[in-house]
């Protein structure tokens, strides 16, 4: 199913041990890469409990980024907006106690 030189990133939305025993000893384990429930600080709201499992968009993509070499040269400058969207994100919900309006009022546009 999946080949053994390309990265797997894996957005779970439960513990990650479960993924990680179905791929032991499979050929390309060391390419799967699995985000998932962490159990760590409190959350203050939906999106930030995303956050703190590292589920969110902005990390997800930073993971893609990091582990497709094609797509080094965009590393640095995505690394750097991701870490100014975390902190924005923490600033405004610690103020205001919930998401960022671009979060909150994000909508699926499906592709025409």
């Amino acid at each position: 199913m999946f080949t053994t030189d390309k990265p797997v990133i894996f957005a779970y939305h439960g513990y990650p041990a479960p993924i990680h025993r179905l791929t032991y000893r499979r050929a390309n384990q060391s390419n799967f890469h699995v985000h998932g429930y962490q159990e760590e600080g409190t959350t203050k709201t939906p999106f930030d409990m995303a956050v703190l499992n590292r589920l969110d968009r902005f990390h997800l993509a930073n993971a893609v980024v990091e582990r497709v070499s094609a797509l080094a040269a965009a590393r640095a400058g995505l690394a750097g907006f991701v870490e100014g969207k975390l902190a924005q994100h923490d600033a405004y919900i610690g103020e205001n106690g919930e998401d960022l309006p671009e979060i909150r009022n994000c909508r699926w546009q499906p592709a025409l």
